[in-house]
């Protein structure tokens, strides 16, 4: 198994809760062997998470996208290709599936499936704060990478899944 190199400081992502910095690397006695931890300060509400260091690539922690991946999720919003599905609990089950992965252009997927469903009918609540969360997680990210303000961005990624669910409903 890989253990990714982090150091104090780095910006990272810790997926289903978004922009983290490493703020402490302590060593720990867990048992009889020890343990280094990651100290991360999320971002969004300012708590704490301690993860293994050894429990870094199971829990999907990732440092920040590249400026090409962040194109590679326009891509992916303006991209016509829809995944749809006969009823919400395979869907919701996929999307939360995907969510969990981390990677920001499967959240981009989940956010305009829910994006594109919610043109055509009300959200359930679970749903709409699926689709919340899968924003706020591609606004914060892009605007760290980007260094733009989130206004700004917000504004970006809605105008690219506008156009993707626009072609789809013109076809």
């Amino acid at each position: 198994m890989e253990i990714k190199e982090f150091k104090i400081g780095d910006k990272v992502v810790y997926p289903n809760h978004g922009l983290g910095i490493i703020e402490q690397i302590e060593k720990r006695t867990m048992g009889d062997r020890m343990e280094e931890f990651l100290t991360l300060r999320i971002v969004a509400n300012d708590s704490t998470v301690m993860v293994p260091r050894s429990n870094t690539t199971n829990v999907g922690l990732r440092r920040v996208v590249t400026k090409k991946e962040v194109e590679e999720v326009f891509d992916v919003l303006k991209d016509t290709k829809i995944t749809l599905y006969d009823d919400w609990k395979g869907r919701f089950q996929e999307n939360s599936d995907k969510m969990r992965t981390g990677s920001i252009t499967e959240v981009a997927r989940v956010f305009k499936s829910l994006s594109h469903l919610a043109i055509q009918k009300n959200l359930s609540y679970r749903e709409r704060r699926m689709l919340d969360k899968a924003k706020y997680l591609i606004v914060s990210e892009i605007a760290e990478v980007e260094r733009l303000p989130t206004d700004q961005v917000e504004a970006k990624i809605d105008r690219a899944v506008s156009r993707g669910i626009k072609q789809v409903r013109d076809r």
